[in-house]
């Protein structure tokens, strides 16, 4: 459990600094368009490449730290032993089997693209597109390995019996 959330985060913390080199070319983008009319289509791929990137391997340090999307309505009013359980169950039935349908599913589109070396269709555009789409795997399966290690998490607390609300 240590190990796979060192590696998560550890990933998570180099993904960050991705948000500052998508900002400066975003940037870059607007004032070479605007300021002298001049844009390619690598750049505005680039642009979102970064950006899937920072998604799909950020999202497992973001459920890590707690920084994901959560309906807090009802939740924050529960005890610490109910929202265990609560995270419990939600990660048992709705994120692993997510995750290995996501990781199952893409797995095919992921090696067609690799087996074809598929790149842009696009003019100019940037030539290993299969490269971006093996980040759906490799990010799913990140989310799996942070749910794993989750769930070991809250098992521990709920055998621990000691609560605090």
């Amino acid at each position: 459990m240590y190990w796979i959330d060192k590696f998560i985060e550890k990933i998570g913390i180099a993904v960050s600094w991705l948000n500052v080199l998508l900002i400066a070319l975003i940037c870059l983008d607007v004032i070479f368009r605007y300021f002298f009319s001049f844009s390619k289509n690598w750049i505005i791929e680039l642009e979102w490449h970064m950006f899937a990137v920072i998604f799909l391997l950020g999202s497992a340090y973001a459920l890590q730290v707690e920084k994901h999307v959560r309906v807090d309505v009802f939740y924050q009013r529960f005890s610490k032993k109910t929202q265990t359980i609560i995270n419990l169950l939600g990660t048992i039935v709705f994120l692993i089997p997510w995750c290995y349908l996501v990781i199952r599913t893409s797995s095919n589109f992921v090696s067609n693209s690799w087996y074809i070396r598929e790149g842009s269709p696009q003019p100019g555009g940037l030539p290993a597109r299969y490269v971006i789409k093996a980040m759906i795997v490799i990010g799913f399966v990140l989310l799996l390995i942070q749910g794993i290690s989750l769930i070991l998490k809250y098992l521990k607390e709920l055998q621990s019996g000691k609560w605090s609300s």
